[in-house]
C-alpha cells in the first residue's frame, strides 16, 4: 500500500489485488492441476478456508462426472461432488461445489474447489 499527500490531505492507495485479496478473491492467474493436465484456470478464484473455488467456466468440462456423495457445513450449506476423468484415470469425489449456498459463502455459488492430490498452483 502506497501513501499520497496533496496539500493537507493524504490517500492511501491499495492496489486491486490487495482490495479483492481483503474479500477472498484472488486476481493471479490459479490452475488446477491433476493426472498431468490442467484442468481448471481462471484469475477470479475465491479462496475459503485455504481453498480455491474456481469459476464453474473456468473447469474443463470433460473431466467432470457428478456423483451422489454429498456433505454438509454448518455455514456454507450441502456440498455435491464431481470425480475427475482424465486420461483413463478416475479421483472420486475429487471436486465440490455448493449448489446453494448459505448467505455466509454466497460469494462461492457458481464455484468448484478440489482437493484429494489435485495441485492448485495460484
Amino acid at each position: 500500500m502506497a501513501a499520497l499527500t496533496e496539500g493537507s490531505i493524504k490517500y492511501q492507495l491499495t492496489s486491486r489485488s490487495a482490495l479483492l485479496a481483503g474479500r477472498g478473491i484472488v486476481d493471479d492467474m490459479a490452475t488446477a492441476q491433476w493426472n498431468g493436465k490442467i484442468i481448471a484456470s481462471s484469475d477470479d478464484t475465491v479462496v475459503v478456508e485455504g481453498n480455491h473455488y474456481f469459476p464453474l467456466e473456468s473447469v474443463d468440462p470433460a473431466v467432470l462426472t457428478p456423483t451422489d456423495y454429498t456433505t454438509h457445513c454448518p455455514w456454507k450449506g450441502d456440498a455435491n461432488y464431481y470425480s475427475l476423468q482424465v486420461d483413463g484415470a478416475e479421483n472420486t469425489n475429487a471436486a465440490w461445489y455448493y449448489a446453494e449456498p448459505k448467505e455466509a459463502a454466497k460469494q462461492i455459488k457458481g464455484h468448484v474447489a478440489f482437493w484429494k492430490g489435485v495441485e492448485i498452483s495460484a
